[in-house]
């Protein structure tokens, strides 16, 4: 190839940017969750300093200033960690949606037999630890908290994954990515049943006719997002004034976000071979030919990616690297005193998720593949399938979250240092774990030392 043909190539080539190196859409997710996993740790560990410091009054207080607005006699006011855990975590649960239904409409598990798999395991992993939570507080005061061991934190079991590079396989990483993915999702609707107040049936079906009004716009051809981001707003606000609880409508939103293109790629060919040089004769209204056909080009290029691929693109890193952090910051503060413990339910908190959370993923992954109802990839093995589980024991952010909704102000700290140490020895085990099961491969492919 000649200097001049190179040359022409590049130019025919946008320049390139991160995001351009990271293009794959499970690529993109999978390396921002890992990232997103050092910032999380990084706050976790701030709040935890400040909340044992001479800090911890004013800090621990901040949290807790009320936020609001009224119109007449509607008033709506949270106190700021409300305002996180209920209002931006709804973006959190969305995002978790998009990928779910990306996932299963153009990605990775659009087989049935391969995504019986981790829902098969995600089903274990949220019944087997709440089952031997409630075994260990049934008639306790701890006992409605049984939520909080169902859930594990996607950036933190995506970051420690991270962490061991090319001893895991990309079919185990999508494998752990799905099941977080499946059992947040599960989390979130379990919340939505069991830890909703009172419903007020007027606002519930106001929000209905929200979303059947966002259907109808989606199919009469709206794509700006901003009408869409004010209408779900409306929905979140009737969602939580019917006492269901607000972050459903995160998933319901997620999951109605059209997953197919508008343009296709012989459209989007046909529309740039129309960028030409056209005679620079004006058009009513002030512009040129060749400008109208450039801002046909660039909203046909725009339009190649579905809404719910361009949302997804849009929201990672500010659900990665400020979300959740953020929510962190705000919930992991906790006074590491052992006066105000009550070590029954610390202990039931970290048994079911230590122990649980494995066991039922590795129990209904067998009776799945057993039943010939999912297929295992050869590349995953039941020692690092078992690594994995015990990995997923690190529920963290959706086990604070619905701590919080679970347990008072007497049992809050407790049930919080239950999830620390099960997030910690989940850890450290599974990554033992993973390091001796894939210790056999690692040499295989790197043959033996002289």
């Amino acid at each position: 190839m000649t200097n001049h043909q190179q040359a022409d190539k590049a130019e025919t080539r946008l320049p390139e940017e991160f995001l351009d190196r990271v293009s794959e859409p499970v690529g993109r997710f999978l390396s921002i969750k890992a990232a997103s996993g050092a910032v999380l740790l990084l706050f976790t560990v701030a709040a935890l300093v400040l909340s044992n410091s001479p800090l911890a009054h004013p800090f621990l207080n901040a949290w807790e200033t009320p936020i609001g607005f009224q119109v007449g006699s509607w008033e709506l006011a949270r106190t700021l960690r409300d305002w996180i855990n209920d209002g931006l975590m709804t973006l959190f649960f969305f995002l978790i949606s998009l990928e779910l239904k990306r996932s299963i409409i153009l990605g990775e598990l659009r087989s049935l037999r391969i995504a019986a798999l981790p829902i098969s395991a995600a089903i274990g992993g949220m019944l087997v630890p709440a089952l031997l939570y409630l075994m260990m507080q049934v008639g306790q005061p701890g006992q409605h908290g049984w939520g909080t061991v169902m859930a594990s934190d996607t950036a933190f079991v995506i970051g420690c994954l991270a962490l061991l590079g090319s001893r895991v396989s990309h079919q185990l990483r999508l494998f752990m990515l799905s099941l977080t993915i499946f059992d947040d999702i599960g989390a979130i609707l379990v919340v939505t049943i069991g830890y909703s107040s009172q419903i007020v049936w007027p606002p519930l079906a106001l929000a209905a006719i929200g979303i059947a009004l966002m259907r109808a716009m989606t199919i009469i051809g709206f794509r700006g997002f901003p009408i869409f981001f004010f209408v779900g707003a409306l929905i979140w606000l009737a969602v939580d004034a019917s006492g269901v609880q607000a972050t459903i409508t995160g998933v319901v939103l997620g999951l109605m976000t059209p997953a197919h293109r508008w343009v296709n790629d012989d459209r989007l060919y046909a529309i740039l071979n129309q960028v030409i040089a056209y005679p620079d004769t004006d058009l009513p209204g002030g512009g040129t030919r060749d400008r109208y056909t450039l801002q046909v080009a660039e909203r046909a290029a725009r339009e190649t990616l579905s809404p719910l691929e361009r949302l997804e693109i849009l929201l990672h890193p500010w659900v990665g690297f400020a979300i959740i952090p953020l929510f962190a910051f705000a919930n992991t503060g906790v006074t590491l005193s052992l006066d105000n413990i009550d070590g029954a339910v610390t202990t039931a908190v970290l048994v079911a998720l230590v122990i649980g959370k494995p066991v039922g993923i590795i129990v209904f992954s067998w009776l799945a593949v057993s039943s010939k109802i999912a297929a295992r990839p050869p590349e995953v093995g039941w020692a690092t399938l078992a690594g994995g589980g015990m990995i997923a024991g690190i529920g963290f952010t959706m086990a604070l979250y619905i701590a919080n909704l679970s347990f008072g102000e007497d049992l809050i700290d407790s049930a919080k240092l239950g999830i620390f140490l099960a997030s910690a020895v989940s850890a450290l085990a599974g990554f033992a774990l993973l390091i001796w099961a894939t210790a056999g491969a690692t040499r295989a492919v790197t043959g033996p030392q002289t």
